[in-house]
C-alpha cells in the first residue's frame, strides 16, 4: 500500500519571522535579543552591631550581611555568644560577619563554632596562612594610608600586589590606615587606587549616607565586583545604630547602582572569572 503523507502547509505570512532576525541560538529566524548585562547590584555590610533593634533595623533596610567585632578592645565588641544571640534573628541570604584581629586559632575555631554559617573577617596582621588555617571563607581587611602623596611613594600601598597575596579571600576590604585598628571613621583618598585590581573589593572607613555615591561611582570600576560596609557612618554613638541613618545608607548606595546602570559607559569592570 501507498504510504500516505500529510501535506506541507506554507507558513502563515503572520509565523515567519522578520528578514534577517536571530534566535536566541544564534540561527535566523525569530528569538528575543540578547539582554544588555545588568550593573551589579551593590551588596551592603552593616559592621559593629550589639543590639537587637540594630539587627532587625539592617535587615529591614535590605543589607546582605551584618558584622560582629570579636576584638575585646573596640567599643563594639560583644562575645561570640552574644553573636550568636543576635545572628538568630537574620532570615536566610543574611550573612553574619565575625570581625577578628590577631586572634589566636584557639579562639576563631570556638567563636565559630558558635556561628557555623558565619564568613571570617581578619582585620590585623594575619598572613594569608593564617587565614587559611582557620578552614572557613574570609574577608582579608587592607588599611591604606589616608594620603599617599602625602606620604610619599616609598610608603605607597600596593593593593594589586596585597590582592594576589590573599588570592585566597573571599573579598580585600579597603580600609583607612589609622592608629590602632580599624579605619576610626576615616576615610582615604579613592582616587589614589590602583586603576585595576583583580580582585572582589569592599569599600570601607568613614563611610556615610553623604558619600558612599562618589565612593561606589570612583571604587567600582577598579576591580571586579564593589561591596561596601558601614559601621560609624550609621550610628548614634559607638555601637549603638540608628535606623533612619541606616534606611539612608542603604537608599544612596541604591541610587549609586541606579546611576551606573543609567551610565554603563562609565562602568568598565574587571571579569569576574
Amino acid at each position: 500500500m501507498k504510504a500516505i503523507t500529510a501535506p506541507t502547509l506554507p507558513a502563515s505570512r503572520g509565523s515567519l519571522p522578520p528578514e534577517g532576525a536571530q534566535s536566541a541560538l544564534g540561527r535566523p529566524g525569530g528569538g528575543f535579543p540578547a539582554s544588555p548585562s545588568p550593573v551589579e547590584r551593590t551588596r551592603i555590610k552593616i559592621c559593629g552591631l550589639t543590639r537587637e533593634e540594630d539587627v532587625d533595623a539592617a535587615v529591614a533596610a535590605g543589607a546582605d550581611a551584618v558584622g560582629f567585632v570579636m576584638y575585646e578592645p573596640s567599643p563594639r565588641h560583644v562575645t561570640a555568644e552574644r553573636a550568636a544571640e543576635l545572628a538568630r534573628r537574620l532570615p536566610p541570604f543574611v550573612t553574619p560577619v565575625l570581625l577578628f584581629v590577631n586572634a589566636s586559632a584557639t579562639k576563631i575555631i570556638a567563636d565559630c563554632a558558635r556561628l557555623p554559617t558565619a564568613l571570617l573577617q581578619f582585620h590585623g596582621d594575619e598572613s594569608p596562612q593564617t587565614c587559611l588555617r582557620a578552614g572557613r571563607p574570609f574577608m582579608r581587611a587592607a588599611r591604606i594610608p589616608l594620603d599617599e602623596k602625602a606620604a610619599g611613594n616609598e610608603a605607597r600601598f600596593d593593593l594589586v600586589k596585597y590582592a594576589e597575596d590573599f588570592k585566597a579571600a573571599q573579598a580585600i576590604l579597603l580600609d583607612a590606615h589609622v592608629e590602632g585598628y580599624g579605619g576610626g571613621g576615616k576615610t582615604f583618598n579613592w582616587s589614589l587606587l590602583p586603576p585595576s585590581v583583580n580582585a572582589h573589593l569592599v569599600l570601607s572607613g568613614g563611610l556615610t549616607p553623604a558619600n558612599v555615591i562618589d565612593g561606589i561611582l570612583q571604587v567600582r570600576p577598579r576591580c571586579k565586583t564593589l561591596a561596601v560596609d558601614v559601621s560609624s557612618g550609621v550610628e548614634i554613638s559607638k555601637g549603638i545604630k540608628s535606623a533612619d541613618k541606616i534606611n539612608q545608607f542603604v537608599a544612596a548606595v541604591r541610587a549609586a547602582d541606579e546611576q551606573l546602570a543609567k551610565n554603563p559607559i562609565h562602568h568598565v569592570r574587571l571579569s569576574p572569572t
